[in-house]
């Protein structure tokens, strides 16, 4: 098993618990969704049904880079949620309050991004340093 496809389960399976609970715990998120989304219920169980369903296309070829793109862009759509989730410094059931869990929790959100890219199969970023110019543009999209 090659480190991608171990990140690539790891994932899926962090993403699908977290689905699970999402839409099993609902209200348990409501307090940290920003004022400013509209329907916040709604939101937290769109969220867990989209945490849901990219864990299951991350593990599917046809879908899987597709998957990574759209879970690197649910990452950065749930950050407000979790800057609200710190910075205010909401009790959620189950999670630590304090900033030893909050602060890296911040920064590991852009990590979260590049482990659905890479994990994907989207990105060799930063693996892969050599210029493709001299390749032909069909067989660069090819790849898996």
């Amino acid at each position: 098993m090659t480190a991608r496809t171990a990140m690539r389960w790891l994932m899926a399976l962090f993403y699908f618990a977290a689905g699970v609970v999402h839409l099993a715990a609902t209200d348990a998120f409501l307090p940290i969704i920003p004022d400013w989304v509209p329907f916040p219920r709604e939101v937290v169980l769109v969220t867990g049904v989209c945490e849901i369903a990219g864990a299951l296309a991350l593990l599917s070829t046809g879908l899987r880079k597709l998957a990574g793109i759209m879970l690197a862009l649910y990452a950065l759509c749930v950050f407000p949620a979790n800057i609200k989730h710190a910075f205010e410094a909401i009790p959620v059931p189950g999670l630590p309050s304090s900033w030893w869990y909050h602060g890296p929790r911040l920064i590991a959100q852009p990590i979260l991004v590049w482990w659905a890219l890479f994990a994907s199969g989207t990105t060799d970023w930063p693996w892969r340093h050599t210029r493709r110019a001299d390749i032909p543009l069909a067989s660069t999209l090819d790849r898996d």
